[in-house]
This record gives C-alpha cells, sequence and structure tokens, in this order.
C-alpha cells in the first residue's frame, strides 16, 4: 500500500512538472524557451519577414498564447497579401478585433513627428517600401502628454526623456504594445516615400 501510494506521488510530480515544462503561459518560461520560440518564427505562419531585436520576446510570447487565433489572422494576412500593390486604405480581416491601414507618406523630419501609445491594440508595423527610423521608449520614460488619450482612435501622443532609434525596412518588422511609446515615420537622410501597413491586433 505504501509503493502505490509512493508511485502515485511521484507520478503526480512528473506529470506536474512536465505539464509547467510544456505550458502555453510563457509568463512561466525561461529565458532560455522564450528565446528558441522566437527564432523559430513558427509564429509567421510562413511570413518570409524577420521579426525586429527590439521586440519584447516574452511580452510578444504572453500576448500570442492568449489570443493565438487573432495573432495567426494577422500573419497569415501580411503572407498572402500582395503588400507591394495593397491599396491604400482600411483592410478587414477580423472586424475591430484585427485590421490593417496602409499608408504611403513622406517621411518626416524628427522635431515634426510625436512618439504615440495605445491601449487596446498592439501594432504590428511593416514598411513594404521606401526607408524610416522608428524610435522606441519604456514607458518609465514618459514625459509630456500633448495629446490626452482619445479612446476613439486609441491613441495618446507624449514626449519621452529618453529613447531608442531603429531603422526599418522591408526585410523586418516590428511590434508595439501598451508598454512601448514609439515615433515611427522619420526621415533617415533626407525626407522620401515610404509605403507602410500597419496591422491593428486587440489586446
Amino acid at each position: 500500500m505504501k509503493k502505490t501510494g509512493s508511485f502515485i506521488i511521484i507520478l503526480v510530480s512528473v506529470l506536474s512538472f512536465l505539464s509547467c515544462t510544456n505550458s502555453t503561459d510563457p509568463s512561466s518560461w525561461s529565458e532560455a524557451k522564450i528565446n528558441k520560440w522566437f527564432e523559430s518564427g513558427e509564429f509567421l505562419k510562413g511570413w518570409q519577414v524577420s521579426p525586429d531585436q527590439s521586440i519584447n520576446k516574452r511580452e510578444f510570447a504572453i500576448a500570442y498564447f492568449r489570443n493565438k487565433e487573432r495573432w495567426d489572422k494577422a500573419f497569415e494576412f501580411l503572407k498572402t497579401t500582395d503588400l507591394k500593390n495593397i491599396e491604400v486604405k482600411r483592410h478587414e480581416i477580423d472586424g475591430d478585433n484585427i485590421f490593417a491601414l496602409v499608408s504611403e507618406y513622406m517621411t518626416k523630419n524628427e522635431e515634426d513627428a510625436k512618439f504615440e501609445a495605445h491601449k487596446k491594440y498592439v501594432d504590428i508595423q511593416y514598411v513594404i517600401s521606401g526607408s524610416e527610423q522608428m524610435s522606441i521608449a519604456p514607458v518609465s520614460k514618459k514625459g509630456e502628454i500633448l495629446s490626452p488619450y482619445d479612446e476613439t482612435k486609441d491613441l495618446e501622443f507624449m514626449t519621452v526623456s529618453e529613447s531608442k532609434s531603429y531603422t526599418a525596412t522591408p526585410e523586418k518588422f516590428f511590434l508595439f504594445f501598451p508598454s512601448d511609446l514609439h515615433r515611427p515615420s522619420v526621415k533617415i537622410g533626407e525626407n522620401a516615400q515610404v509605403k507602410k501597413v500597419v496591422v491593428k491586433v486587440k489586446l
């Protein structure tokens, strides 16, 4: 009887361990497991564009597994759509849960661009053609509020005390979560034409 009891305890322990190891809640994953998942690119659904290394891998993994169906639809759209010839407008993917905003514009001077943030949606920002500077700052670097949060537009503008800048090209995409204050659309060298798609994924 004691042997049976001991066996059951061991079996439960092993199953609990395996459950934790294979958990689809990345908040409990090790850094190594997070990095392995991110580098595998399985979430891309075959889209041949690399995620920028500025992306918060753990935050992305948590958001992805909480709403896997939405993220899969978003990346499927990016993979299967002729982005070079896509029309400049809003494209419906899954109602207000997922949609794409396509725009064409001239890149801005740094002093004319503002940092922004969202609360309801994550941005997948991808420069289809051209290049621009993306600057990112954590919420802890938030400064003066330039425009209060607009719930209808899911948009707020602010200054930041410190940020890091990255070059956005058609070779990679960026993800901006509510914790990422970001300033896209800034020129690199001379002002130039850019075509971009921003896929909005509701949290």
